[in-house]
């Protein structure tokens, strides 16, 4: 996993619960000169449907989902480009103001994103582990602000926990309440927040029982995270569902079988202004039918562990699975 990616997927696992003040610095530090600052990628399409300039953040898998609503938006007959930009602090209010027309997005930390933007840090969580009522919550947030959120997919990436694939067939693990009914002491790699943030550490003891013993502060999902969980010096790793390159540390995932975590479903959010158009939710509706979480997971792994290119990489992801027509 490259240090960009690593810091990315880090910035998206924790925003949810980041105040307001760091939003308001990020805002203020950033601001118009964003996107000047991103790369262009264009398409040409049938003539006469428009042209959408559609965001990605920074990391492999929004660009990558970028190229894909690039594609189903291309053979719907628009032209697109897409802009790369660092963070959620920048590209949202891009959203917001229509000088980006369609982004991917995660249901729970974009309502969360906003909850804090609106409601101040201190604000009650809107987000769950409910799908349905994060999404109707996340729209509640964005119809104000001149957003339209279409419908989640099955397709997720949130927060999960991984061990190496002989401590889980040592004690019978395959969630995260078999590791709690083990008794098994573990150190946990994570990010410095762990101790803090209800999704790490005290999820993972008042949830499910389990005994941390202690945070080794690597990040989220690092390549030395993985390293020291692989040579046992720590024993869990806090990482995401579609981190692509757990097999090569020979990780398994933990099933979060009491739902700790949020439902951080991949959805398409957009101007409603510019790209509300019924033909364009159509367009990108096509991929909710047959992205699945496994599907990410392999397609990360084209990019972070084949070094394909996102482009080359979802075009043929749209091609295999009979999305276009060309």
């Amino acid at each position: 996993m490259t240090r960009t990616l690593r810091r990315a997927r880090t910035a998206r696992a924790l925003l949810a619960t980041a105040g307001a003040a760091t939003l308001a610095v990020g805002l203020t530090a950033c601001g118009g000169n964003s996107l000047e600052k991103s790369k262009d990628s264009e398409g040409s399409a049938k003539p006469g449907q428009g042209s959408l300039v559609i965001g990605s953040a920074s990391f492999t898998e929004s660009k990558v989902l970028a190229e894909i609503y690039a594609g189903l938006l291309k053979d719907a007959g628009y032209s697109t480009s897409i802009k790369t930009v660092d963070a959620r602090e920048l590209y949202e209010p891009a959203l917001e103001k229509g000088q980006i027309d369609v982004v991917p997005e995660y249901a729970a930390t974009l309502a969360e994103f906003l909850n804090k933007k609106q409601n101040g840090k201190d604000a009650p969580a809107v987000a769950s582990a409910d799908a349905d009522a994060t999404v109707k919550a996340l729209r509640k947030l964005a119809e104000p602000r001149g957003l339209k959120v279409l419908d989640a997919g099955g397709a997720v990436d949130q927060n999960a926990f991984a061990v190496t694939s002989d401590f889980a067939q040592k004690h019978g693990l395959k969630t995260l309440s078999d590791l709690g009914k083990s008794k098994e002491k573990v150190k946990l790699a994570a990010g410095d927040e762990c101790p803090q943030r209800p999704f790490c550490q005290p999820g993972l003891e008042k949830t499910y029982g389990i005994d941390v013993t202690g945070i080794d502060p690597l990040e989220v999902g690092s390549t030395q995270a993985k390293q020291a969980v692989k040579a046992g010096k720590d024993q869990l790793l806090l990482t995401t569902t579609t981190d692509a390159t757990l097999e090569q540390f020979g990780l398994v995932l933990l099933q979060d079988d009491k739902k700790l975590q949020n439902s951080d479903n991949v959805l398409p959010v957009m101007n409603a202004k510019k790209a509300g158009d019924q033909k364009i939710a159509d367009a990108l509706a096509k991929l909710n039918k047959v992205l699945t979480t496994a599907d990410l997971t392999e397609l990360n792994k084209k990019v972070d562990a084949q070094r394909l290119k996102p482009a080359d990489v979802a075009a043929a992801y749209l091609k295999d699975k009979g999305l276009v027509s060309k």
